[in-house]
């Protein structure tokens, strides 16, 4: 079975390990897919290049780096036009670890690590609120998050 991107079984199954123990040695992967390590190598990297595996490093746990309060924020934007403007400036506010264009009531939603409240809310009214373009804001804590996955790759 060959998949959009040109992935196969081989392909499929080397994403679900990986994606279970990032830091699996690729001796171990191709064992556990029987091909060469080399191979895992190669086929690793191709996957890389098409953007199927984005990103590499460490998780970091916010809380044990004294970021407790975990936010979601919706954003309003006075014109969606005001979109790309709006974003660029909230890259700018490294508390923030995710944003999205979304459909629905809010243009943006965004993810906030903050030390606490007091500190959420000098990031919320002192920086994100004072961007030109954003109307208004609807703030959500999370009290726990309960799980968090990748998708599954299974074949």
């Amino acid at each position: 079975m060959t998949l959009r991107n040109n992935l196969d079984e081989v392909d499929l199954k080397i994403l679900d390990i990986i994606t279970r123990n990032a830091r699996i040695p690729f001796k171990d992967v191709a064992k556990e897919v029987g091909i060469s390590r080399a191979a895992v190598h190669q086929r690793v990297n191709r996957m890389i290049e098409l953007e199927v595996i984005t990103g590499s490093g460490y998780h970091i746990n916010p809380k044990k780096v004294d970021f407790r309060t975990c936010t979601y924020i919706g954003i309003f934007l006075e014109k969606g036009g005001l979109f790309s403007e709006v974003v660029n400036r909230l890259k700018l506010i490294p508390e923030i670890v995710e944003c999205h264009y979304t459909t629905g009531a809010y243009a943006i939603f965004i993810k906030v690590y903050a030390k606490d409240n007091e500190h959420l809310k000098t990031i919320l009214s002192g920086e994100i609120q004072k961007i030109p373009g954003v109307a208004s804001t609807e703030t959500f804590i999370s009290l726990e998050e309960s799980f968090k996955r990748t998708i599954p790759v299974h074949s």
